[in-house]
């Protein structure tokens, strides 16, 4: 029996292709097919596709919105980003909507049909460029918990007191120790984190 795919694309030649693509292959079968994802949201449900092809630039509600979306009312759907898009931030926003994988179209069909073959394996497939962007990010963030955890307990204190928008005199006034100390162990925070401002220690801090 042939599994399902649905395919969320607004450029109608690349939708067509993608369909046809799919078409041509003797394990798939082309369920549906949508320009936007408010389109998507409503009928892709009953039709109970196996995979989706998800694009990010569509018009009108993006392709992560429509993901997060469509995982919530089908919990048990793959989905495989098929996009232009390389930006570190959408590669995560859309992994965390809940895409199982991410292919640039620029790979080509044998590439996006071996994707969704690894997909239906329990694999997560993605691009090269992509899973080095991955790799990359998770080794950064790595480091950048290392440095957290360097910082000692009253330094976490502070930072934890910045974060909610205290001032310096209200950090001292809460920990009972003066506003010289507090610059000091501010001082001490930045040149550990590498940073020059509060709001990029706190940035740092709330990341990690």
């Amino acid at each position: 029996m042939k599994k399902s795919i649905c395919v969320v694309e607004d450029d109608r030649d690349l939708r067509e292709a993608l369909g046809m693509m799919i078409q041509f292959t003797d394990q798939y079968e082309l369920a549906g097919s949508f320009e936007n994802a408010e389109s998507a949201i409503e009928l892709l449900p009953n039709l109970n596709p196996d995979v989706v092809l998800m694009d990010i630039n569509l018009p009108g509600e993006s392709g992560i919105s429509c993901v997060s979306k469509l995982k919530a009312l089908c919990p048990d759907l793959l989905v495989l980003m098929c996009t232009s898009y390389e930006d570190d931030d959408k590669i995560f926003q859309s992994l965390e909507a809940g895409a199982t994988g991410y292919i640039l179209k620029t790979e080509g069909p044998v590439k996006i049909i071996s994707a969704i073959d690894e997909l239906f394996e329990g694999g997560s497939p993605m691009s090269c460029s992509i899973a080095r962007k991955v790799v990359a990010s998770f080794s950064k963030m790595e480091s950048q918990n290392k440095v957290i955890e360097s910082l000692t307990l009253r330094e976490k204190e502070i930072l934890n007191l910045l974060a909610k928008g205290q001032m310096n005199k209200e950090v001292a006034y809460q920990l009972e120790i003066s506003h010289g100390t507090v610059r000091k162990h501010i001082q001490n925070i930045y040149e550990k984190l590498h940073v020059n401002t509060r709001v990029e220690a706190v940035n740092l801090f709330l990341k990690r």
